[in-house]
């Protein structure tokens, strides 16, 4: 079996300048979006590689985008200062969440989509109600001594990155926070295991660490990418058996997780930032995002 193929299976090219954001629905993962700085949102048969819809309605770039388990909504997020819910057949706005003061940099539902969280360049984490009337949010953070940079919502608990190089995670339950400070440099990207036990955390000291929940440690580095500027995400493959990121150097990686050997890397998106990376293991497949403004497909043998 081939873990990861040296050659792209397909590549898309829809968006007009950068693309910041990539991700497959849920479920089967038969469908891409992506967003990008030309204010669009594409979804993709990631089978076919045909172009389905086409959304338009952000007056700004698009930084991060979430799907529904069920693949009716999504939320978009970037630089309008407002969350976006999308209904997908439609291809109409359903809601749309204003509060924060400046770009929204993150987004991601709960588990059964009923909440929203956002997380942005104001310094400010914000929870909504999907399903009620209200226009404020139920829930603020402001803990945060920089930009939101990225985060993850778990059952009870969301976890944020920041540019002030602190993790914090919020147990929703207890109503407490833990903050553990990561290798002195901004986060760009924190991703959970499967389990929940671990997140993996990118930063611009172009290392990725897994560290531990419970005790804040680290369990294993992963080097090699170039990482000192842009927010470059990070994510997991292969049931949590391999990490895989992109670089600013053009190039796609993959590390074995639990020995944090180098086991796959290739050039692509002409050389320039992959800035996203999103992974389905269902397919054996994985897709990237560039600034040169394209979508790559890579599918395992």
């Amino acid at each position: 079996m081939v873990l990861f193929p040296s050659h792209p299976a397909a590549t898309i090219s829809r968006h007009v300048g950068p693309v910041h954001c990539v991700t497959y629905s849920s479920g089967a993962g038969q469908y891409i979006l992506t967003g990008g700085q030309d204010r669009k949102i594409h979804l993709f048969n990631s089978t076919t590689t045909a172009h389905i819809q086409t959304y338009d309605s952000h007056g700004y770039e698009i930084l991060s985008l979430s799907v529904s388990p069920d693949n009716s909504r999504f939320a978009s997020v970037g630089g309008d200062k407002s969350a976006f819910l999308w209904d997908v057949s439609t291809a109409k706005t359903l809601r749309r969440f204003a509060g924060h003061y400046a770009r929204i940099n993150t987004c991601a539902f709960n588990h059964d989509a009923s909440v929203l969280v956002t997380g942005s360049f104001d310094r400010s984490v914000r929870c909504w109600d999907v399903k009620s009337s209200s226009v404020k949010p139920i829930m603020v953070f402001e803990e945060a001594g920089d930009s939101i940079t990225s985060l993850t919502v778990g059952d009870g608990e969301v976890i944020t990155a920041c540019v002030d190089g602190k993790l914090r995670r919020y147990d929703l339950r207890m109503g407490r926070v833990y903050v553990d400070v990561i290798g002195g440099s901004a986060i760009t990207s924190v991703t959970e295991t499967g389990d929940g036990n671990a997140v993996l955390v990118s930063g611009l000291d172009e290392t990725i660490r897994l560290m531990d929940k419970a005790s804040g440690g680290c369990l294993m580095s992963y080097r090699g990418h170039r990482n000192r500027e842009f927010r470059v995400g990070s994510t997991f493959a292969m049931v949590d058996s391999y990490v895989v990121s992109g670089s600013e150097d053009g190039t796609v990686w993959a590390w074995d997780i639990l020995e944090g050997k180098c086991v796959f890397r290739e050039v692509a998106h002409a050389g320039k930032v992959v800035g996203a990376v999103a992974v389905h293991d269902g397919r054996r497949e994985m897709v990237t995002a560039g600034v040169d403004g394209t979508v790559v497909i890579w599918r395992t043998e």
